[in-house]
């Protein structure tokens, strides 16, 4: 029996997608990638984009191809079997791997980029938000998605 698409599908023009913060299987980001590919596949992505740098470092860590991953929400999958597959796939990862790597990427505020121009735009987007200046690129992402959306 063929699976449906999702019809949990999120209209990213009226509402954000779920915060950075958010976790599923303990991964960080996951819960929002699902939110990003589930919209694009429906046209309902807005100005969100599906496999961009965020989503990016969240496939490189656990090494799962974004195609896979589109195909997989393309099905019509749930959050429960997308955590699973995601788990199941790619490189093998411990709990503690994943909760070590989810807390270091919720910090992330690019103290230690290698590109100066990213502490830069991040700490401009930051001031932009009333958010302190070493503020974490989740948090500018939650603000950011607050404020696209107040009416």
């Amino acid at each position: 029996m063929a699976k449906k698409a999702p019809t949990n599908v999120k209209d990213l023009t009226k509402e954000p997608p779920r915060s950075p913060h958010e976790r599923l299987g303990g991964f960080v980001i996951l819960p929002r990638t699902i939110d990003k590919c589930r919209a694009l596949l429906a046209g309902k992505n807005g100005e969100y984009k599906f496999n961009c740098g965020l989503d990016r470092m969240f496939f490189d860590f656990k090494g799962i191809d974004a195609e896979a991953f589109r195909k997989l929400a393309a099905s019509g999958a749930s959050d429960e079997e997308i955590t699973d597959w995601v788990e199941e796939n790619g490189e093998p990862k411990s709990e503690a791997d994943i909760k070590f790597w989810s807390e270091e990427f919720e910090r992330e505020n690019y103290k230690n980029s290698d590109d100066p121009e990213d502490k830069e735009w991040l700490e401009k987007q930051n001031a932009r938000l009333g958010l302190p200046k070493d503020g974490t690129l989740f948090d500018y992402l939650d603000a950011d998605d607050e404020a696209s959306f107040k009416k």
